[in-house]
């Protein structure tokens, strides 16, 4: 999820923390509690700071061992021990219980979305991203701004409330859950009737977008290369048709830190290769970031004829802007 929902995801835990009898009746208590879950709610994703060193070292740790069950364990004890000994230190175990709530409630919500994240290691290094929430839903966004809106205002007790916006949250991830499953073999029976072809070629994949009936579609083709559409209510349309060049500079951008990083995270790529007077421009991005008909997030090296780097690029950037950033050695 964004940075926004999971602040409002830690003001809804800390309304939510009122069911405990403890924590309702002890308003220093109440506000650790707040404090916890709010932090609670960001701390998996302090590994944003990574962004200060560079691209390639955010790209390939961003939602990783920052994700992970050690580091889970961790966050938790950090910041529930820390709260309690700075606010309440006879309320450990309930500030720990609901900073635990919180730390695996950012966790969980993020395995919904296409970035996903490494939240089984050391177990393994694989990225787990479902495809099925968009990392800003309009919807549990509204819905915690409502709540609190009305735990704000008093016109709502804060147990009742916030036990009835989590039952519904749960329900919209279940439907929504339901609805990726169901739509996902509506596409590719559709895709089979319309190519006339009496068996998939390769896998679908499904990715939300901010509206609810509105899903953009990568098809991943046996032979590595992809279509990429969208489908609304009962319409598939393909829009783009992509696959990798084969050409040595490709093979040798492989090694580079940049390009590393980005096949770190993605199993979606395709990579094209430019020859300019003074060398080579490899370009690799991944499909599954598909806006206004280009593909934002890359990983771009520019090589001399000998395959050696000059420059380099990974993370979102529209062509153009990678043009004007490159200029100096693309002419």
């Amino acid at each position: 999820m964004d940075t926004a929902t999971h602040f409002a995801m830690g003001f809804g835990l800390a309304g939510l923390a009122y069911v405990d009898p403890v924590v309702a009746s002890d308003p220093r208590l109440a506000i650790a509690v707040m404090v916890a879950t709010i932090v609670g709610s960001q701390a998996p994703d302090f590994d944003t700071v990574l962004r200060f060193k560079d691209n390639a070292t955010y790209i390939r740790n961003h939602r990783g061992m920052s994700h992970s069950l050690p580091f889970m364990a961790l966050w938790i004890l950090l910041i529930g021990v820390g709260t309690s000994l700075l606010i309440h230190p006879a309320g450990m175990g309930h500030i720990l219980l609901w900073t635990a709530i919180a730390v695996m409630v950012h966790v969980f919500t993020d395995l919904f979305n296409t970035y996903g994240t490494q939240a089984v290691r050391p177990f393994s290094d694989k990225w787990i991203s479902w495809n099925i929430i968009n990392i800003f839903d309009p919807f549990i966004f509204s819905t915690h701004i409502l709540a609190l809106l009305l735990w704000i205002t008093g016109l709502v007790a804060p147990a009742p409330l916030f036990i009835t916006l989590y039952v519904v949250i749960a329900l919209y991830y279940v439907w929504r859950t339901a609805t990726h499953f169901i739509l996902t073999k509506k596409v590719e029976e559709l895709d089979i009737e319309n190519g006339r072809s009496p068996e998939p070629d390769g896998h679908y994949i499904l990715i939300p977008t901010i509206s609810l009936r509105r899903w953009h579609v990568v098809h991943a083709k046996k032979d590595g290369s992809y279509r990429m559409g969208w489908y609304s209510p009962d319409r598939l349309i393909w829009a783009d048709y992509i696959e990798s060049m084969d050409h040595p500079a490709i093979e040798a951008s492989r090694k580079h830190r940049d390009i590393k990083a980005l096949l770190y995270f993605s199993s979606y790529t395709v990579s094209e290769v430019e020859e300019t007077a003074t060398g080579y421009i490899v370009r690799w991005a991944d499909v599954r970031y598909r806006h206004r008909r280009q593909y934002p997030f890359v990983g771009v090296v520019v090589m001399d004829h000998h395959y050696n780097a000059i420059d380099s690029y990974v993370g979102w950037l529209s062509p153009d802007k990678m043009n004007d950033r490159l200029g100096l050695h693309i002419s």
